[in-house]
């Protein structure tokens, strides 16, 4: 079996395109929901909303960790078995490695929104 069928029988490089984003409109809907239901729900008279930045905190770490591996399987498409070849090729390789660093800088893009939704919910630190 060569090198190239076995990274075809790895993840899919469609389904890690998409991942990275997906796992950030994950972590912005449960981020979000759970200020909803906490300070509608649960929120004492002060409105403080520390268990909910505490949440938030854990969903961000979770979520960065997964994006940081969709990065690196994104890194290691576009590097596959070369080194700083162009995108313009015609063939499978060359679209193994536009869909790997596409999906590679998807993630960053991915990783900067995690982080910027998470830094909403910890500077907002009360439910009013």
């Amino acid at each position: 079996m060569s090198k190239s069928n076995l990274h075809d029988n790895r993840i899919s490089p469609l389904w890690a395109i998409v991942s990275a984003p997906a796992i950030w409109a994950m972590h912005f809907l449960a981020s979000y929901m759970t200020a909803a239901v906490f300070c509608a729900k649960f929120a004492d008279s002060d409105g403080s909303a520390g268990e909910v930045q505490l949440a938030v905190m854990i969903y961000t770490v979770i979520a960065l960790l997964l994006i940081v591996a969709i990065a690196v399987i994104g890194f290691r498409h576009h590097h596959h078995g070369r080194q700083f070849t162009s995108h313009d090729d015609s063939g499978r390789d060359a679209q193994r490695r536009m869909i790997g660093f596409s999906t590679f800088l998807l993630a960053l893009l991915s990783a900067v929104a995690t982080v910027f939704t998470a830094l909403v919910l910890v500077f907002v630190g009360t439910c009013h």
